[in-house]
């Protein structure tokens, strides 16, 4: 199988690419995650992961004959604001009480480059996910955890916050950041010869 660059230092997604016996390396891009005026939401994780995979390619030696990039970014929306990932323990409390008792908006876009066919394919990838109601102490036993750092909207699904989803529309790999079921259909559609 061939080798991917994965635009990423996210675990959750390394996760998955080791389930599915993909070989990567991670290549940290660098780039500007503010949203600009002419991206919509729903189009701004399919942007970012873009800005990835270009920010990656561009990083590489002159004359490399790049393989495979896969980026991908993942946010959460609840009545048209965005959360991304909370800077402090407060912004995380803040977050999950907004969020607790409602149901929210996954976004999560992938985009993969053919470095054969110099081409890039993205996707979007919109789940649903219902928050139980949640007591302040609930709220704050979960925060003592620390399973929030580092995550989009202050929670990992994957974590102890799964004790607080009541629903998810979608599948658990798309709010993890890595739609299983769409990246093996990129793959497919590209080319990837996943299944040997």
């Amino acid at each position: 199988m061939e080798p991917i660059i994965l635009a990423s230092s996210s675990p959750r997604r390394q996760e998955i690419l080791k389930l599915l016996n993909i070989p990567f390396k991670v290549v940290m891009p660098e780039i500007d995650e503010s949203q600009p005026d002419d991206v919509t939401t729903e189009k701004l994780p399919e942007y970012l992961a873009t800005r990835k995979v270009d920010a990656v390619a561009r990083s590489m030696p002159v004359g490399l004959e790049l393989p495979w990039i896969l980026g991908a970014d993942t946010l959460i929306e609840l009545d048209g604001k965005i959360y991304g990932k909370p800077r402090d323990q407060e912004q995380a409390v803040q977050f999950l009480q907004e969020l607790q008792g409602k149901t929210h908006r996954v976004l999560t876009g992938l985009a993969l480059y053919n470095g054969t066919l110099h081409f890039v394919s993205t996707r979007t990838v919109i789940s649903q996910v219902t928050f139980a109601p949640m007591t302040r102490e609930e709220i704050d036993w979960y925060i003592g955890t620390g399973d929030w750092h580092g995550a989009a909207g202050g929670y990992r699904i994957q974590g102890l916050a799964s004790c607080f989803i009541k629903t998810i529309t979608g599948t658990n790999s798309a709010v993890v950041g890595l739609p299983i079921f769409e990246l093996y259909d990129m793959l497919k559609e590209q080319g990837y010869a996943l299944i040997e």
